[in-house]
């Protein structure tokens, strides 16, 4: 493979960079197989809970798509919690900052929001506020996002649920990762 000339970006050429440029569109191209690959990957959990990692995705996206979502909703609902294991802190930002470029303002702000939003079940028996999201109630997404954390994220932790598989899945992200970005960052 060839390689840049460079060793200081500085000293880049046009060439140089249009060689890069090649490269990394064709890598962005493979999102989708590199999330895919990853989430079949997520097969342990935190302790303490019934299911899997993967398993909660599915159950998440399953009932966004029996909901009748859109496809890309559903494909946030499946990667919504793919921050977990690099950025337990703000595994939300993660998520959104990867589905950014291929969705709607709406499905990023609910994405990256949400796990403000799902402490409203857990933060009052730990000491914390579980009404914190309140400082978003006049967004025009806060609703929304209530809503994903009540039918798709809270629910989809039951070992009972039959989910759908990530095979079926597979072929919605593909779809939506292999959209034009809306834009660069």
């Amino acid at each position: 493979m060839k390689k840049v000339n460079f060793t200081e970006m500085k000293n880049g050429t046009k060439e140089d960079y249009q060689l890069l440029d090649k490269y990394e569109k064709s890598f962005e191209r493979q999102t989708a197989d590199r999330i895919i690959k990853y989430l079949a990957s997520q097969t342990t959990t935190l302790e303490g809970y019934q299911i899997t990692r993967l398993e909660h995705s599915l159950q998440a996206a399953t009932r966004a798509y029996k909901n009748d979502e859109s496809e890309e909703m559903v494909v946030a609902t499946l990667l919504h919690d793919i921050g977990d294991d690099l950025a337990p802190m703000n595994h939300s930002q993660y998520a959104a900052s990867i589905l950014r470029p291929y969705v709607s303002e709406r499905t990023y702000w609910i994405i990256q929001h949400h796990g403000l939003f799902q402490t409203f079940y857990s933060a009052h028996h730990l000491g914390g506020d579980r009404n914190a999201r309140e400082k978003f109630k006049d967004h025009e997404h806060y609703q929304a996002t209530i809503n994903f954390c009540e039918k798709y994220d809270q629910s989809s932790f039951d070992p009972n649920y039959k989910s759908m598989s990530l095979d079926e899945f597979s072929p919605m992200v593909r779809k939506i990762f292999s959209k034009t970005p809306y834009y660069y960052l």
